[in-house]
């Protein structure tokens, strides 16, 4: 079938230091199985890509966190097509790295499970998306 829509996203990549560890939200995905991911999520009209990630940070987990200034490019730009009912669905995410801020609520139960942080050889056994690996192998390189 021919590609139906494009939606974009933005998303966090919550980096705490000493030991590394990354935030990270626990899904049920679109055929219903239970995934480890970043947190993310739709442009709302008039939002940048940077606000996006940073209102679907603390919407989806309660962490009030901040783009440093010196990361304010994209850490990592990602596209990937999936299947929506009959639709195939081309989607973009803007990656921003993210410094913790303070917990000042809680996860949205009815998108996400579970938030936890992990450190990095966690996160590596809890992923499952072949973008969410390309963004922990970024991530690793990085902070090496």
């Amino acid at each position: 079938m021919a590609l139906q829509k494009t939606e974009i996203s933005a998303g966090g990549i919550v980096l705490k230091k000493n030991p590394p560890q990354v935030l990270m939200v626990q899904v049920k995905n679109l055929i219903g199985k239970i995934v480890w991911t970043f947190p993310k999520g739709h442009l709302e009209k008039g939002e940048t890509a940077a606000q996006a990630a940073v209102r679907e940070v603390l919407e989806e987990t309660g962490w009030d966190c901040k783009i440093p200034p010196r990361a304010r490019k994209p850490f990592l730009k990602v596209q990937y097509f999936f299947r929506r009912g009959k639709s195939t669905i081309r989607k973009k995410v803007v990656w921003f790295w993210m410094a913790p801020g303070r917990k000042t609520g809680s996860r949205d139960p009815k998108e996400i499970r579970r938030v936890r942080w992990a450190g990095l050889a966690a996160a590596k056994r809890l992923i499952k998306y072949p973008s969410d690996k390309q963004i922990l192998k970024r991530l690793q390189a990085t902070i090496e």
